[in-house]
């Protein structure tokens, strides 16, 4: 027997006193404008909260209020319903057994999609739970995976290609009317997935005996094996035509790009092709452009970093470095300042591989090597357009580092990313590049290092006590940390996390800012000098003692401050200054 309300949901609610006729009057005034359902329209406009409007349906129909987030819900039972009908009904499977099936649905009262779903679980009864929309949303995104789609037009398409067969082009033409065409339907599948579950990057491994599609999910490589091997070549011709890729070329690696939409997100795909042993490797860079860029404040820069990185880059000349490994979010970082510093007064100037964001006003020049258009001699004409800020992708050489140094003391602010572990690192690296000491002492005002550790997933982490040797580790960074109960905790794996324990990141950053003594130093080239001011400076707290402030107050884990830990020379894992023995040797790059 399906529960339904006895009255309508809005005047029960004035009845039981959570809502006013004035209120109920503007809900549905609101409600005809826009379509949505009350309960959906209540919560909007703040009249009641979901909890209270989902207890109250709970009392009223006499079915159970559930949170998903404790429920292990397997993948069969899931599938009954289609994701399309689950997602436009609101209703996800929850139990299943060959007599009866528990739905768990936002607005259990919607008679029609109650209707609408039991048509899928026949001849099962049906038994209702109500549940909050956002956690049925998120259960949607980690339940309805595309792997088994990407399984079956593997699988598909191996039928349709013998090993060694030349592929017909014709069949693969980018027309809008090829969307039937099987290798089309993998790959929206593959990108599907990966949009659903938020990996930066996708890569397709052809071996011997299989066909891995990895997926980079917060920094980590989640992998789906396919037997169908010999579909691999396929796959890469499809994505070099949609790259504007040689087709032909299969020794030599090759880089493209191109844009596609996948369930309303905008993606920007960097495709590079690489020649492997069994075959061409593919790595696709996804950017989400839909997304929008963030600012300053959306980065996670703790409040005292971003005042201090604030008044750096509105600054009228001087550079400011942003350092760190590939994928540590340098880029996003930089953005978020040039998107605060774009202003109709100011010229500004950027000099990328690759653009990677459109910005309106901006002048962006993408560097392209084979025809002379460098790093350097972008940078160099930039200085002759009369430029307020210039941003350098990236210092690769030595006469980008003493371009941009030179411009960033003729009265330009000079923004730009270099690959080192740490602040300290960078200012003794651009020596080492060949700059000379005094000119970097003059033109450096700050650098910001950066790194995205894993969050703990909220919906399975428990407490955790560090082992021995790790302990010895975290003592070095702070000595005040007790054996047992620091607040330490660990993901046990759980439907929300994909079972690894984590769920998102977030940013760690190490904010130098150059002082006397530290333009001294540089002057000077005493790399030793320079070090133990820097640690010594205001303020100043190293990667990994950041990073473990957020493990005491449980955000990420043990395991992921001493990954990152492991990235920064040991020197750097200490709070206090060097010991006596240090040689203050910090040019070694591991990242």
């Amino acid at each position: 027997m399906r529960p339904r309300l006895k009255m309508r949901l809005g005047d029960l609610l004035v009845q039981e006193g959570m809502i006013t006729e004035k209120q109920l009057e503007k809900a549905l005034e609101e409600q005809r404008e826009t379509g949505r359902k009350l309960g959906a329209t209540l919560t909007d406009l703040g009249f009641i909260s979901e909890h209270d409007l989902l207890d109250f349906l709970s009392r009223q129909l006499n079915i159970p209020l559930i949170d998903l987030s404790e429920r292990k819900i397997p993948q069969d039972v899931v599938n009954l319903v289609p994701e399309v009908q689950a997602r436009r009904h609101r209703a996800l499977v929850v139990e299943a057994t060959k007599d009866e099936a528990l739905i768990a649905m936002s607005d259990p009262a919607d008679l029609e999609a109650v209707d609408a779903i039991s048509k899928y679980l026949q001849p099962r009864e049906l038994k209702l739970a109500v549940v909050p929309d956002q956690q049925l949303l998120e259960a949607f995104d980690n339940l309805y995976r595309r792997t088994k789609d990407i399984a079956d037009f593997a699988s598909q398409l191996q039928t349709e290609y013998d090993e060694g067969e030349e592929f017909d082009l014709g069949a693969l033409t980018l027309d809008e009317d090829d969307d039937d065409a099987t290798v089309a339907k993998l790959l929206q599948s593959i990108f599907a997935d990966a949009v659903q579950v938020r990996a930066s990057d996708i890569h397709i491994e052809p071996d011997e005996r299989a066909l891995r599609i990895r997926m980079r999910v917060d920094g980590v490589l989640q992998e789906n094996i396919l037997n169908e091997t010999t579909i691999a070549s396929a796959l890469l011709l499809r994505l070099k035509l949609m790259a504007g890729l040689d087709i032909s070329e299969k020794r030599m690696p090759q880089d493209g790009r191109f844009h596609i939409k996948v369930r309303d997100h905008s993606i920007d795909v960097r495709v590079s092709t690489m020649p492997v042993q069994y075959g061409e490797s593919c790595v696709m860079r996804l950017l989400d452009q839909s997304a929008g860029l963030l600012n300053l404040e959306q980065t996670g820069m703790p409040d005292d970093i971003l005042k201090r990185v604030r008044r750096l880059i509105h600054k009228p000349y001087g550079m400011l470095i942003v350092t760190g490994p590939t994928g540590s979010g340098k880029t996003t970082t930089l953005y978020g300042a040039l998107t605060e510093l774009n202003q109709a007064e100011k010229k500004i100037i950027t000099v990328e591989d690759p653009v990677e964001y459109r910005l309106p006003r901006i002048s962006q020049v993408q560097v392209n090597a084979r025809i002379g258009l460098t790093f350097s001699s972008v940078l160099r004409t930039s200085l002759r357009q009369d430029p307020d800020i210039i941003m350098v992708g990236e210092m690769r050489d030595q006469e980008t580092v003493e371009i941009g140094l030179r411009g960033a003391i003729t009265g330009h602010l000079v923004l730009t990313t270099l690959h080192t572990n740490d602040s300290i690192t960078s200012a003794l690296r651009l020596i080492d590049m060949g700059a000379a000491p005094y000119l970097v002492g003059a033109a450096l005002r700050g650098v910001l290092a950066q790194r995205l550790i894993r969050r703990v997933c909220d919906n399975c982490k428990k407490p955790q006590d560090p082992e021995a040797a790790e302990l010895q580790v975290l003592r070095q960074m702070d000595p005040d940390i007790p054996a047992e109960g620091a607040g330490f905790v660990q993901g046990s794996g759980c439907r929300n996390c994909n079972h690894t324990g984590y769920k998102g990141r977030v940013g760690v950053f190490e904010l130098l800012e150059m002082n006397e003594k530290m333009i001294d130093a540089l002057r000077d080239a005493n790399m030793r000098e320079f070090a133990h001011a820097a640690r010594s400076s205001p303020g100043f707290r190293p990667l990994a003692a950041v990073a473990l402030d957020y493990a005491k107050q449980g955000i990420t884990s043990i395991e992921e401050v001493l990954y990152l830990a492991e990235t920064v020379e040991e020197e750097e894992l200490r709070i206090k200054a060097p010991a006596e023995g240090d040689s203050g040797n910090e040019e070694e790059d591991r990242g």
